[in-house]
């Protein structure tokens, strides 16, 4: 597809059948989003990444069996593979007292930030990898996880990194999706998106 059709076909997709990903198929795309920017190179971001019968790992702490009844999106928890989506402040601080880099001072801690690079190379990185997904034929949902610090028990995170949120992805069953709430929101244009010179 020509990029332009990519972002304009990709949709968060809560309706996944069980095919499972091919995993070289997986890698490629996140090689792909190893090329998003980052600040200093630092590249500071990881994905935590369960697939198989290991999800149910991920889903029994996130959306536990006595809640799912009621969920609206029963086949969002079909998808053969999720990726909790992490990023590591400390990698910064090394990076930013390396040589090169200390001189701006931002290796000595992370109040010196004037914004969190390493949440915002993650984001870069995390919309990078939803686009190539799309481009492959993959669809995909980023949401706000639940249940963290039980998720962090369970997987071993450090509590110094961060948890951006969680991907799903795997193949849509299109003839079962449901839009979410936000969908009939109208998008941004571009007239009014754009400030010129003041705000």
């Amino acid at each position: 597809m020509e990029f332009a059709d990519v972002v304009k076909s990709r949709r968060m997709s809560r309706a996944f059948s069980q095919v499972a990903i091919d995993a070289s198929l997986f890698e490629e795309c996140v090689d792909l989003a190893t090329r998003a920017p980052s600040a200093g190179k630092t590249q500071g971001w990881s994905l935590l990444v369960v697939t198989g019968d290991e999800t149910s790992r991920y889903w029994d702490i996130a959306l536990p069996v006595e809640k799912r009844e009621s969920f609206s999106f029963p086949t969002l928890i079909n998808a053969p593979l999720v990726a909790l989506v992490l990023a590591d402040p400390h990698a910064y601080l090394a990076r930013y007292s390396e040589p090169d880099k200390a001189s701006t001072g931002l290796g000595e801690s992370v109040e010196e930030w004037p914004a969190p690079y390493w949440t915002i190379d993650a984001s870069f990185a995390t919309m990078t990898l939803l686009l190539a997904l799309e481009d492959r034929g993959i669809s995909s949902l980023f949401f706000a996880h639940a249940q963290e610090e039980r998720l962090r028990e369970s997987f071993g995170i450090p509590a110094h990194v961060q948890v951006l949120g969680t991907i799903a992805c795997g193949y849509s069953l299109s003839n079962k999706e449901r839009k979410g709430r936000s969908a009939l929101r109208t998008r941004n244009t571009a007239a009014s998106v754009i400030r010129h010179s003041h705000w």
